[in-house]
Parts: structure tokens; sequence; C-alpha cells
């Protein structure tokens, strides 16, 4: 279980771009994040991940708490940007190696998970070809493959279909539908509310740093379209 309690961060000291947020995502938890541009999802992704520093609260996944255990906590999660950087020197297949080793993934295993993977992304000739030929979609199949060769308890994924093919788009979605089923957590946020609603089981809304809505997809839209919801709230 992920338990985020009380968590806030101000970037100046004066407005707080996270406020008090409190969620608990659970073993099988497909989670959408929504809200309007600079609501604070990207700082509550980035706080998850340990990329930034929070303020005050504390967050916990299996017992281990970002703050004081962060390479227990970091081993479990895997966290993927909207704009993924990756090392343009690097053909995708060495870069994949590179976090499959920083994970310690068994070349057995990452063979047969970077082979499955590459084949629903139509990426198997291209992760022999330098990144810096890459286009932008291209990145993104790459960035994912190497998040899900270490198999992560928890993915946090900012825009993760912007970028995609229809095919690819699809894929992720499998994946997700997988991950999930198998006991893993995936929190993403997104603009797509169509997607978002067509495949999470819970939604979270955040405004101005606040999570204004929670819960089961169905019981937060109330038989309302996903769009008409956010209208309406945010």
């Amino acid at each position: 279980m992920l338990e985020i309690k009380n968590v806030s961060k101000s970037y100046d000291k004066k407005k707080l771009a996270i406020a008090g947020v409190d969620l608990a995502l659970e073993p099988g938890d497909l989670y959408g994040f929504v809200g309007p541009n600079g609501a604070g999802k990207t700082t509550l992704l980035k706080s998850i991940a340990g990329i930034i520093n929070f303020d005050s609260g504390s967050i916990t996944l299996e017992g281990f708490t970002i703050a004081k255990n962060p390479i227990e906590f970091k081993k479990q999660i895997a966290y993927i940007p909207d704009h993924p950087d990756l090392y343009e020197s690097l053909s995708g297949r060495q870069f994949i190696d590179f976090i499959a080793d920083a994970f310690s993934v068994a070349l057995e295993r990452r063979n047969e998970l970077i082979g499955k993977y590459a084949a629903e992304f139509d990426m198997a000739e291209a992760l022999h070809k330098p990144i810096s030929t890459y286009s932008h979609g291209m990145k993104q199949k790459t960035a994912l493959i190497a998040a899900l060769v270490h198999e992560p308890k928890l993915m946090l994924l900012d825009e993760p279909f912007v970028g995609l093919d229809p095919k690819a788009a699809f894929a992720l979605k499998q994946i997700f539908k997988d991950m999930t089923e198998a006991g893993g957590i995936i929190l993403f946020s997104s603009h797509v509310l169509e997607v978002v609603e067509k495949i999470c089981t819970k939604i979270a809304m955040i405004k101005e740093g606040h999570i204004i809505a929670d819960g089961k997809t169905g019981d937060v839209t109330k038989n309302r379209s996903l769009e008409s919801f956010f209208m309406e709230i945010a």
C-alpha cells in the first residue's frame, strides 16, 4: 500500500503547491490523477518519487518511507515524467540495460521482459539504434520499457499517453491492466479525461494543491462524465 499523509510542499515559502494531501492507494489500484494546469499534480508525483523534498507529512510504501528509507522505497517504484530525459549517446537497449543493472535484474529475466515489451511497443529493431535518432514517442516507449523491466510495485507516470501512437497507447492500457491485476499500483496524471474515465478504477482530483475529490471512479463522477464533473468542480 502507498500511504500519503498530510503532505505539503511550497517552493517559495508563501504559497503551497500541495497542501495537506492525503491519499491511500491499495494493491490493484489504477489511479487517475486529474486537475488543471498548476494544480499540483507533478509536484505530488515528484514528491512520491523522491525527486523533490516535501515540507511536511509522510509518504510510505510497504513499510518504507521516502524520507527515512529512500533506497528501499525507490527500489519498489518507477517514475516516468512527461518528457523523459534519456542518455542519447546510448542505444535504447543500452539504456534499458543500464536501468536493469541498477535494479539488479537477472540477465535471463531482463531479456524475457525486454523482448516482450519491445514487441508490444514495436521497438525491437529501434532498440539497437542511438536514442538521439528517436522521436518523442520512441523515447517514451524506451522509458516505459526501462521502467517495466524491473517489475516495480508502484508506477508513477506524468501524461504517459502523450506522444504514443494508437497501437502503443492500446498496449500500455493492457500493461496497466495486467500489472494491477497482479497486485501492482499505478498512479498517473493525465488531461485526457476520456482515457482516465475508461480505464481507471479510482480517481483523485486536485485543485490549487488540495485534493477535492477522491475515490472509486463511479462514486466520484456520480453518473456524470468525468469531463462534466471536471468542468463543474475544477
